[in-house]
C-alpha cells in the first residue's frame, strides 16, 4: 500500500520507525478505514481495522457511561501479534500492529500517539 496521501505517508512514517511495526490504519468510529500503510494483504488489513474499530466503540461508549471520557489508547497482546489502537478526534482512531516476540510496546505507544496527534493535524 502507497503513502499517497498525507495520511498514507504520517501511517508510513509510525510503520517503518517502529521494529516489528507490520501496518498503521487510520479509521472512524465504525472502524472504516481511512487510509493505510501495511505489509499485510489489503483485505486481512481492512478486516482487522473494523474489528478493532468496534472494540474502541465499545470501549468509548463504556467509559462515556461511567463520565471518565474516552479511551485515549489501548492494547490487544495476542500471540503473534500486538495491536495499539489510539483515539484521534471525533469518533476517528489510529491503529498499529507488531509482531511478537520483537515488539516494543512503548515505543509503539509513542509511534502511534505521535501519528494520531499528527493526523488529527491533518484533519483539521
Amino acid at each position: 500500500m502507497s503513502d499517497a496521501t498525507p495520511f498514507g505517508a504520517i501511517l508510513r512514517h509510525a510503520v517503518e520507525s517502529t521494529p516489528g511495526a507490520v501496518g498503521g490504519a487510520f479509521a472512524d468510529s465504525q472502524g472504516e478505514m481511512v487510509d493505510c500503510f501495511a505489509i499485510l494483504d489489503k483485505t486481512d488489513w481492512m478486516i482487522l481495522t473494523a474489528h478493532y474499530g468496534v472494540v474502541m466503540n465499545h470501549l468509548s461508549s463504556c467509559f462515556g457511561t461511567w463520565h471518565y471520557g474516552g479511551p485515549e489508547y489501548f492494547i490487544a497482546q495476542h500471540k503473534t501479534l500486538d495491536v495499539v489502537c489510539c483515539h484521534v478526534d471525533n469518533g476517528y482512531f489510529a491503529l498499529l500492529a507488531v509482531e511478537e516476540p520483537a515488539a516494543p510496546l512503548a515505543m509503539a505507544l509513542a509511534s502511534i500517539t505521535k501519528a494520531a496527534n499528527a493526523l488529527k493535524k491533518e484533519m483539521a
